[in-house]
């Protein structure tokens, strides 16, 4: 981004440029949000920015995000902890945690299979995945990554390695969005669609 303004207002817009998902236009209305804004605000901002950095980390058994050494998932003796959910980000944990579906365990990957970027499974936490399947407890894993490229590599990828772990590994099933039109459908989406078809009563 070039330079527009001086100083600090410039940094706080280049800063603002680098998150994901902001683009030069939202970089500067940020900025001129902050600047406008009650110093009690900014104050909150700026020490929430640093509390974050300072006590979130990663569950050292799931990889979920955590203020302690384990997460609440793992800590709470409610779970099922004979089924662990495979997600690529913290953020879909949350997710399947809304719909109040699930109750088992999670291990989170850190990303997904991505050559094109550079990432190869040696670049997830899969190596973490496998301790945990020792001992016999788990009988399920639940493959829950993205219903794009890299999820589906991915998720190739997990099914060859762990088929031959004596565990039950599945899919989440995916189709067509209610309301959406087949137009706009992806063929991944399209493709599920039709392989998981039912016959209708």
């Amino acid at each position: 981004m070039s330079a527009v303004y001086e100083g600090a207002l410039q940094d706080l817009v280049e800063e603002f440029g680098k998150l994901p998902g902001i683009g030069p236009k939202s970089a500067q209305r940020l900025a001129f949000h902050i600047l406008q804004a009650d110093s009690g605000d900014v104050n909150a901002l700026a020490q929430a920015l640093s509390n974050v950095k300072k006590r979130v980390r990663f569950c050292e058994i799931c990889g979920n995000v955590s203020e302690e050494a384990e997460c609440t998932v793992c800590q709470d003796p409610r779970r099922d902890r004979t089924m662990i959910c495979v997600v690529e980000e913290p953020k879909d944990v949350v997710a399947i945690e809304r719909t109040r579906e699930y109750r088992g365990l999670y291990h989170v990957l850190g990303g997904a299979i991505d050559p094109m970027a550079g990432i190869g499974p040696d670049n997830l936490r899969i190596k973490e995945l496998m301790p945990r399947l020792q001992n016999g407890e788990v009988t399920e894993i639940v493959i829950a990554t993205d219903p794009n490229l890299e999820g589906e590599a991915t998720a190739t990828y997990l099914v060859r390695l762990l088929s031959t772990l004596g565990v039950t590994v599945t899919r989440l099933a995916s189709g067509l969005p209610v309301g959406g039109d087949l137009e706009y459908a992806d063929e991944v989406t399209l493709g599920r669609a039709f392989s998981g078809r039912r016959e209708i009563d």
